[in-house]
């Protein structure tokens, strides 16, 4: 039985769930299994002194079912709601049961696993820090619809839920302990049932706190003037984080705030119109194809070469101490592989080494010994990588596979560096390493399976989200944000005000504005990257004159090289915070420049999915999974989105080619869509 039924002779129950399939689900087999167990319930309750609901899985109950979730649309809604209906006077009735009801949690509990568990009188947890609790709803633009946010503010107050509710935190049991939601921790299986027991022995006729008369959420009463400004500011301090993009956040305030103030049953209803409302509408399907299946279909392998080995990684040389080669250091020391941190100097290997644990810093190719995996992290300098490749190739082991941090360098052009091409591969980090999730692997024109294969499992080894490529200049990530940044400074020198510029890219949700990213990466580098491209391909002699380099090479010369030099598009007073340049008005912006604020807009998405298409088109990229996850992960595509291919679908081909052709005709050839886009629009096929 889905819901296995046991009563013992103490009559305790226990309901073990234990759906088809690896996880427990909250989908029609749960439905019908919870039905039958509660009808029991109900019928022997005279029988009955308590009951134990715990999972027979590893986990204690994943949450909804995505797949169902993801189907909703406003004309199936109402089928939807009744669902959800369905669900939620299920959890009511047993936690109206008259007896005792104690969830023993045994893993994670997310989502609607932990709306279950919410449901029960008690919880407890097992003590494990693997184990993560919470409401994560948010961060697939859902809200929690099984009674989670009338539950989660009933129990915690406005304040203390909001963040948890519209943040989607995951906690560990020891916070979930202190956040308030979880009653007892236990060391091990049998000391949580125990537990349980218990409670249940001591706590014959329990009642939810809601359930009591004179029941108040402590920090919402009637009348008091704080509560009336908090409500007041919340909508307005939400929409600075959201600029509205998201939803999702907004509406769990607006269910919060409003089930706060009305009954129990009546906010339980009030919760499921808003989480019907989000789940039939967009957003939530472009954060959950991206966030759940696209993620899960890399993670679980998807771009991996198969029929290959898994192996580990157990000793990994980095070549470069420096910010990047640091990192790389410190995340692949604390998932316990052996490091060894070379640079010119042990004085600067020790720096970059900082003391950590696992990483033993030298200035000697010889300490390189017995590496099975070489990570080159030297400056972006065909010359010196190409010094450095090979004498530590020399010193590692012989099946080591060798590979470079570059963001830009063509791999197959670096792999002449080596003596087997075969095992030279691209491992592009992104900055901070220890806070960026995503790795951008680069397969050269003769890397073989066996080192994408090992590569790949090395990324998810250091905890990672690896995305695969194929070799050309700048792969997908950086290709492809380059254009983003251009497009910006190419609008700064048609005299669109630098302020609109920024601002419009956070309100469409992309993490940073093109022009302080720009700063951060310095306008230093940018001319670099321009003048090795120019190098390499006397035949783009054009992006010379570019008029975004013109810009870039001006404030160069005056002096603003970025955020590291101290002046760029912004100023950084010390111990301040940061501005745009007021100069930039006046050297650039025209008042005739006509852009309109929805150009701009569309100008900064529609040139990144445009050349994620080109990408797509050349075989850089392989599948729609990469280029989405690739493009949040590694440069903060607006993740309400889906991606950047996951934005076409959504806006719709047909409406996404009319648009891209007013752009081109309107601000040049590059917004012009890609033949393949316009099959794509004519067939009706997303990607």
């Amino acid at each position: 039985m889905p819901v296995h039924y046991e009563k013992d002779a103490e009559g305790v129950v226990t309901l073990t769930m234990d759906m088809s399939g690896s996880a427990n689900v909250m989908n029609a087999e749960y439905q019908e299994a919870m039905g039958v167990a509660i009808d029991r319930l109900e019928a022997e309750r005279d029988e009955i002194t308590g009951v134990v609901l715990t999972s027979a899985k590893k986990t204690f109950f994943a949450g909804g079912d995505l797949n169902l979730l993801i189907q909703v649309t406003p004309e199936n809604s109402s089928a939807a709601l009744d669902g959800v209906s369905l669900v939620k006077s299920q959890l009511r009735r047993l936690e109206l049961l008259g007896k005792p009801v104690v969830a023993a949690v045994n893993g994670a509990a997310l989502g609607g696993g932990l709306e279950i568990a919410l449901a029960c009188h008690h919880r407890v947890v097992l003590d494990d820090d693997r184990i993560k609790l919470g409401l994560p709803e948010a961060t697939l633009g859902l809200l929690p619809g099984g009674g989670g946010v009338t539950r989660m503010v009933r129990l915690l107050g406005l304040q203390a839920a909001l963040p948890l509710l519209m943040e989607g935190k995951q906690l560990r049991p020891s916070r979930a302990l202190q956040a308030g939601f979880v009653d007892e921790l236990a060391a091990d299986r049998d000391e949580m049932i125990a537990k349980a027991r218990a409670w249940i022995a001591a706590n014959p006729a329990p009642q939810q706190p809601w359930d009591r008369p004179g029941f108040a959420i402590k920090d919402m009463r009637v009348g008091d003037p704080n509560v009336y400004s908090l409500l007041a500011a919340a909508p307005a301090v939400l929409r600075k984080k959201t600029h509205g993009a998201y939803p999702a956040p907004e509406k769990i305030l607006a269910a919060a705030v409003e089930g706060a103030l009305v009954d129990f049953e009546t906010a339980l209803q009030i919760e499921g119109r808003y989480f019907l409302e989000l789940a039939s509408g967009q957003v939530s399907k472009n954060m959950i194809t991206a966030f759940w299946f696209q993620l899960n279909e890399i993670n679980a392998g998807g771009s991996r070469p198969s029929g290959v080995e898994r192996r580990k990684t157990t000793k990994v040389g980095v070549l470069g101490a420096g910010m990047m080669g640091a990192g790389i250091a410190e995340v692949s020391a604390k998932a316990g592989i052996e490091v060894v941190l070379k640079d010119v100097t042990l004085e600067a290997a020790s720096k970059g080494a900082a003391g950590i644990v696992g990483i033993t810093p030298t200035d000697s190719d010889a300490d390189l010994g017995g590496c099975d995996l070489i990570i080159e992290a030297v400056f972006e300098n065909r010359e010196l990588k190409g010094k450095v490749l090979p004498a530590a190739e020399a010193a590692a082991l012989p099946d080591a596979v060798i590979a470079s941090n570059t963001s830009t360098l063509p791999i197959t052009g670096l792999a002449t560096a080596v003596t087997d091409p075969e095992k030279f591969i691209g491992l592009h980090f992104f900055s901070p390493v220890q806070k960026m999730r995503l790795v951008e692997i680069i397969r050269g024109e003769k890397t073989s399976d066996e080192t994408l294969a090992k590569a790949f499992d090395y990324v998810l080894q250091i905890g990672k989200t690896p995305i695969v490529v194929n070799d050309s200049r700048g792969f997908y990530t950086s290709r492809t944000f380059g254009t983003y940044v251009t497009e910006a400074v190419t609008m700064v020198a048609e005299g669109v005000r630098p302020a609109l510029i920024e601002n419009m890219a956070r309100k469409m949700g992309m993490a940073v504005g093109p022009l302080a990213v720009s700063d951060e990466v310095t306008l230093t580098l940018q001319l670099k990257i321009r003048d090795q491209t120019l190098a390499d391909d006397p035949s783009l002699a054009a992006l010379g004159e570019h008029p975004a380099y013109r810009v870039i090479q001006e404030l160069v010369e005056l002096g603003r090289p970025g955020k590291a030099g101290g002046a760029g598009f912004y100023e950084y007073p010390v111990g301040g915070k940061k501005f745009l340049w007021p100069e930039l008005v006046t050297r650039y912006v025209r008042e005739d420049a006509g852009v309109a604020e929805q150009d701009v807009a569309d100008r900064l998405l529609f040139v990144q999915s445009l050349e994620t298409v080109r990408c797509l088109d050349e075989g850089v990229l392989t599948s729609a999974r990469d280029a989405n996850i690739g493009s949040i992960f590694g440069f903060g595509f607006a993740p309400w989105s889906g991606g950047t291919l996951q934005f076409v679908n959504s806006y719709g081909l047909r409406a996404f080619v009319e648009r891209a052709d007013y752009l081109a005709d309107s601000y040049g050839e590059r917004f012009r869509p890609p033949a393949s886009l316009r099959d794509r629009a004519g067939r009706g096929e997303g990607f």
